[in-house]
């Protein structure tokens, strides 16, 4: 197994585009790491740059303490699994998986090839598919051969460049878990590259959020969701995103295009003399005020806003409240939209409401909103200026401790959650 260390890595093209710009990330050895952002922010290009596949313009990768930068991607002994698979069709699934360790001529013999192509099938519920070809798995099981092919080489680390996007939501399901047991039970050190929000808040012990080549943040996936420290992580993490609202201080009440929210002085401290600041809420801190006990209505505040649709999703369902913003929060939408590479952030709100609500759209709603989760944004900086970051690390630090407690387990052979 392996440490990893990005020190202030740079990748620049011919051109002089900076597709990764100053990254520095050190991965502890076992630790799960998740690579994400939009299409074009660097993810895929620094997991390349990690195997050897792309030269470092600047900047230091060591693993286990060692420099390099310009070893033979063979010689880094990292696993790399592919989105594609890179199966060989005319193998079976023995000789797939044994491949890398027939390319290593001479250093194993034909019973050690045997004994760890047959554990690692039996790990991934392959053994019964050995004389299978490719053509004839399906797309999950392919996957698992893919992984076994890692498994086999004992690397020191995994690389995973977005290996379940090619298949259905069930299965997507299904290999989350299977990857995520995998890693616990073998404790290796894994990088893994997505563009899903599920895969990334369900799989890494720490997420590493990227605009534009530039790392944004790096934490277990409750402190990206609870402690965002900007406006972009705010609204990529999490689905359906942060909702962002204009609004200019009074006293300790926030004037918005929906009605007053007023909050507690401290939240409110932060905003005085800023001018307009942007909300940020998420979808489920609202509910409809009429299932609330009054007992917990002082925690929060009461307002009345027009659905214009709702959706029921079963347990669960969405209200969608439009506003009208000035055209420079419009613009500031626009911005931040394309960043995240979305076609556009509507000047809407929207709120998770209880099942049970009988509130539809086109209707009056009272909606109770907790005050007290409210964040507070800097629309020119982008900045969270209610972000507790020595909240958020305890949040690390205590997954990280319960991931510690979870690979222990498995490594005794105990079942984890």
């Amino acid at each position: 197994m392996a440490s990893i260390t990005l020190d202030h890595l740079v990748k620049k093209y011919d051109d002089g585009f900076p597709a990764v710009n100053d990254v520095s990330i050190d991965i502890a050895d076992g630790e799960f790491i998740i690579l994400v952002g939009p299409s074009g922010c660097g993810k895929s290009t620094l997991l390349r740059m990690i195997v050897g596949l792309e030269d470092i313009t600047s900047g230091n990768l060591l693993i286990n303490g060692r420099r390099v930068n310009e070893a033979a991607p063979r010689d880094r002994n990292l696993a790399m699994v592919f989105q594609n698979y890179a199966l060989y069709p005319h193998l079976t699934v023995f000789e797939n998986i044994a491949f890398p360790l027939r390319l290593a001529k001479g250093k194993l013999t034909e019973a050690e090839i045997r004994e760890r192509v047959t554990t690692a099938a039996a790990t991934l519920e392959l053994s019964e598919h050995l004389d299978r070809k490719p053509a004839n798995l399906s797309g999950g099981q392919r996957q698992r051969v893919a992984m076994g092919r890692a498994i086999v080489r004992q690397a020191d680390a995994f690389l995973f460049d977005e290996p379940l996007s090619n298949l259905d939501a069930k299965l997507r399901g299904q290999m989350r878990s299977e990857i995520s047991q995998m890693q616990r039970r073998l404790g290796v050190t894994s990088v893994y590259v997505t563009h899903d929000q599920t895969e990334a808040m369900t799989l890494g012990d720490r997420v590493a959020v990227l605009k534009k080549g530039v790392l944004q943040q790096i934490a277990s996936p409750r402190e990206l969701y609870e402690q965002p420290v900007n406006l972009f992580v705010a609204g990529f993490i999490g689905s359906p995103s942060m909702n962002f609202l204009p609004a200019t201080l009074e006293g300790n009440v926030f004037r918005t295009p929906v009605g007053d929210i007023p909050v507690v002085s401290e939240r409110a401290e932060v905003a005085r003399g800023r001018g307009v600041v942007l909300l940020g809420v998420r979808p489920e801190f609202f509910e409809d005020a009429a299932l609330y006990e009054p007992a917990k209505l002082p925690h929060g505040t009461v307002f009345e806003a027009d659905l214009t649709h709702t959706e029921w999703l079963g347990s669960e369902q969405y209200g969608y409240i439009n506003f009208e913003p000035t055209p420079q929060v419009r613009e500031l939408l626009q911005s931040l939209a394309r960043d995240m590479d979305a076609e556009e952030l509507r000047p809407q709100i929207v709120a998770t409401l209880d099942a049970d609500s009988k509130l539809r759209g086109g209707q009056r709603a009272r909606l109770w909103l907790d005050t007290r989760r409210v964040h507070i944004f800097d629309p020119g900086t982008g900045e969270n200026l209610t972000r507790d970051a020595e909240a958020g690390a305890a949040l690390t630090a205590e997954a990280a401790a319960v991931r510690a407690e979870q690979i222990a387990r498995a490594a005794e052979g105990v079942p984890t959650a």
